[in-house]
C-alpha cells in the first residue's frame, strides 16, 4: 500500500541532469477486495512520501489498482509481474491486459513487461505477488523460487516460470540468467497459529470467499527478501538446512552485501507476506541497488 519510488527521466538536451526521486501512489483496494475496510490503508502512500521526500510536494496519483509487491524492476526498463495478480478480476476488471501493460510501463518509465503466469503456490493473500516468487538481483539476472519435489504443486509452477524466463529477453535484449532459490519445506496453519491472529480475513459477499483455516498451506519463500544499503534482509523458517542453503545462495548472488536472516519468519507469514511485503525500497537518483 506504500508508494513506489521512481527516478525522473531527464532530457539529454538539457544542461542540468539533476534527477529527482518521485513517489507513485497507486490505488489500493485491500489486495483485490479481501480486506473491505481499507480507506485508511489507501492514505499510507501519501504519508510515507511526505515523510521520506517532503521537498517534492504531492505524490503522483494513479487511478490504477496495484500493490508494490506485485512488481519487480531491474532499473533498466524491465518489469516482472504475474498474470495471476495483475489480471485478477478484483483489481482492474475494466482493463484489458494490453491496457494494464500500457499504464504500468507509462507509470514506471519502463519499456518491457515479463509476464509470469502464476506466483508462488498457495499465495492466496495476494493472488501471486511476484515478490514472493521471482525478483531481479541485477540487470539480466533473476532469482526464482524453486522446488525439486514433483509431488509438490510448486514444482510445476516454478518450471512454468523457468520456461518463460528462459525464452524471454529483457528490455536491453539480454538473455536472463536464472538463479534457483529453493523454498522451505511446506508449512501449514495450525489451530494455535489461527488463535494468534487478531482475526481471520474474510471477503465481502460480492467476491470470492477467503478465510484462513487449519491445515491450509502457507506461502513460504526465501525470495521475499529486502535489499538494503550494504545488506540483504531475508526471512528464515526454523528449518536449519533450508535456511542455511538460502543464505548461502544469497551470499553468492550478492557478494558485496551482508545477508541477515530474520528468525521466526513464519510469524510474519501467518498474517500474509513477509520481509519484502512490509518494506519498500527508495532508490538513489541515478544509482542502482547492486
Amino acid at each position: 500500500m506504500g508508494p513506489t519510488f521512481v527516478v525522473e527521466k531527464y532530457d539529454e538536451n538539457e544542461e542540468s541532469h539533476d534527477l529527482r526521486v518521485l513517489p507513485v501512489n497507486w490505488k489500493f483496494n485491500g489486495w483485490g477486495q479481501k480486506v473491505p475496510d481499507n480507506a485508511f490503508d489507501d492514505t499510507v502512500a501519501n504519508q510515507v512520501a511526505a515523510y521520506c521526500l517532503p521537498e517534492i510536494g504531492p505524490t503522483i496519483h494513479k487511478d490504477f489498482v496495484l500493490e508494490g509487491g506485485s512488481i519487480h524492476v531491474d532499473g533498466e526498463g524491465t518489469v516482472l509481474t504475474t498474470e495471476e495478480c495483475l489480471l485478477h478480476k478484483n483489481r482492474n476488471p475494466a482493463l484489458t491486459k494490453s491496457e494494464i501493460e500500457f499504464r504500468l510501463l507509462e507509470s514506471l518509465g519502463a519499456e518491457k513487461i515479463i509476464w509470469l503466469p502464476r506466483g508462488l503456490y498457495a499465495d492466496e493473500d495476494t493472488n501471486g505477488h511476484i515478490d514472493n516468487f521471482c525478483c531481479f538481483s541485477g540487470p539480466g539476472e533473476v532469482i526464482l523460487a524453486w522446488c525439486d519435489d514433483p509431488a509438490d504443486e510448486q514444482y510445476h509452477i516454478s518450471r512454468e516460470a523457468f520456461e518463460v524466463l528462459s525464452n524471454t529477453l529483457d528490455a536491453k535484449g539480454r538473455k536472463l540468467s536464472i538463479v534457483k532459490l529453493h523454498i522451505p519445506s511446506p508449512m501449514y496453519y495450525t489451530a494455535e497459529d489461527l488463535e494468534s491472529l487478531p482475526s481471520s480475513p474474510s471477503s465481502p459477499s460480492d467476491v470470492d470467499e477467503y478465510t484462513r483455516t487449519v491445515g491450509q498451506r502457507l506461502a513460504g519463500s526465501y525470495v521475499n527478501f529486502y535489499i538494503a544499503n550494504g545488506g540483504i534482509v531475508c526471512p528464515s523458517f526454523s528449518q536449519p538446512e533450508a535456511d542455511e542453503r538460502a543464505k548461502s545462495v544469497l551470499e553468492s548472488v550478492f557478494p558485496g552485501r551482508k545477508v541477515v536472516m530474520v528468525p521466526d519468519g513464519k510469524d510474519i507469514l501467518l498474517g500474509g507476506g513477509n520481509i519484502h511485503c512490509i518494506t519498500q525500497q527508495q532508490p538513489v537518483a541515478g544509482g542502482y541497488y547492486r
